[in-house]
């Protein structure tokens, strides 16, 4: 069944169906291409991964199709295509991502969107990104409407599935009542995971990403095939959020990662960095690190990971290996590179401790207070730091330029990583470029 109707201009899908490239200001243009080049980037750093072997063997098994996946070459459907890119871009804790959301949505986004557009694509640039601020405006939204109408901290496969099918229905064109329908089966279905769970306990499944972008692939078929969903609710229980659709650019709060690893983890990397830099401390000088922080960043206390997942939400490893090497670079948390005595004994010298304050602030504010106590027997404390890459305090271009040629440099042959690079550097490429670009492989 194909759609027939013009689609009805409420707030939602008037604005899925409705938005042109001319009604969105550069400054949000701009942003989408930051979220799309960066988010490609965290996908080929994450494609080595044993997650994204494992997801993109699994979809080349059980989604067989006509489209390559990035980075990989095997044809799959657009689920499995979908399902192993958010999987591959899940598995490198490197994404951007929301402050108030908790949570990530370009992650699922950017491989619906590139699933959606097929292997044959003839749309502009402009009119990709329109199809992504979409998705970006419905996810965030949909985000801030979960945390508020519902007791649990769910991971961003709950919601950032909505934004994805939305991307998608208008992508399809799909009519208001099978966009309506979508929505309904992609929250209905969606992976509302308890986060806090991959927090105490890391491992592959992360923030049920993988499982947002298949979902919302499969509710597109779904509503196209005439099956129904109920209302989405996180759509009608907060209609605060909803009401400034095309006006308030949510998609400009979006905050970039400076590391591939859990957001929480930045604020304290960022103090030690500092006060090592203006003290002039060297490793070998630390007798003891204290980290002060809010209540979820201290349950990142695995202290022994045995694996890239659980080194990411690892806050001690993170920043053992942020103090040794000055930054942490996807190679840094893989087991060959930080299973060292010299890691373990820095490890070993960290403590984790709440502040009550900077807990009451989460998450408007994620915020950590350092001491380092050396062996000579000074005792050095930083300011209740903040992560960089925040909306208010971003990453330039050029910082994530770098970023992407870091992440992508051992994937992509140099001339496809240019291509990809041009998304911010210009002159920017075509969709059909940038896609055959990622089909490149050194």
């Amino acid at each position: 069944m194909r759609p027939t109707e013009a689609p009805a201009f409420d707030p939602v899908t008037g604005f899925i169906h409705g938005l042109t490239p001319d009604d969105i200001p550069p400054e949000a243009m701009h942003m989408a291409r930051r979220c799309l080049m960066d988010s490609l980037a965290v996908w080929a750093g994450g494609s080595r991964s044993a997650p994204a072997r494992i997801a993109c063997d699994h979809a080349a098994k059980r989604y067989p199709g006509d489209l390559p996946m990035p980075f990989d070459g095997r044809r799959v459907n657009p689920v499995g295509f979908a399902f192993a890119g958010a999987c591959s871009t899940d598995a490198l804790d490197g994404h951007d991502g929301h402050q108030l959301c908790k949570g990530h949505a370009s992650a699922a986004l950017v491989p619906v969107l590139l699933a959606e557009l097929g292997p044959e694509t003839d749309c502009t640039l402009d009119q990709m990104l329109a199809h992504l601020i979409v998705g970006e405006e419905i996810a965030i939204r949909a985000g801030l409407s979960l945390h508020d109408t519902a007791a649990d901290y769910h991971s961003s496969g709950a919601w950032n599935a909505v934004g994805a099918a939305a991307m998608g229905a208008r992508m399809r064109g799909l009519n208001a009542e099978m966009t309506r329908h979508a929505l309904g089966i992609a929250e209905y279905y969606a992976p509302r995971a308890p986060m806090m769970r991959c927090i105490d306990h890391p491992s592959m499944v992360k923030d049920s990403t993988s499982w947002g972008a298949l979902t919302a692939a499969s509710a597109l078929d779904l509503a196209e095939d005439g099956f129904t969903g109920a209302p989405a609710s996180i759509c009608n229980d907060a209609p605060e959020y909803w009401q400034d659709l095309g006006q308030h650019w949510r998609i400009l709060e979006t905050n970039f990662k400076a590391y591939p690893v859990c957001r929480w983890a930045h604020p304290p990397i960022e103090a030690a960095l500092g006060l090592m830099r203006t003290h002039e401390i060297a490793v070998a000088e630390i007798a003891s690190v204290t980290v002060s922080t809010f209540a979820a960043a201290t349950r990142l206390a695995t202290m022994r990971p045995a694996d890239g997942d659980q080194a990411q939400y690892s806050l001690p490893l993170c920043l053992a290996v942020a103090m040794r090497k000055g930054t942490i670079l996807p190679a840094h948390i893989l087991p060959e590179t930080y299973d060292t005595p010299e890691v373990w004994g820095l490890v070993d010298r960290i403590t984790l401790t709440e502040d009550p304050k900077l807990t009451a602030i989460f998450p408007a504010q994620r915020l950590a207070t350092v001491t380092i106590d050396t062996r000579d027997g000074r005792s050095l404390t930083s300011g209740p730091t903040d992560a960089r890459g925040n909306f208010d305090a971003p990453l330039s271009d050029d910082e994530l330029l770098a970023k992407c040629k870091a992440y992508v440099a051992d994937v992509l042959p140099a001339d496809a990583a240019v291509t990809l690079a041009a998304l911010l550097s210009g002159p920017h490429p075509t969709p059909a470029q940038l896609k055959a670009a990622l089909n490149r492989r050194t």
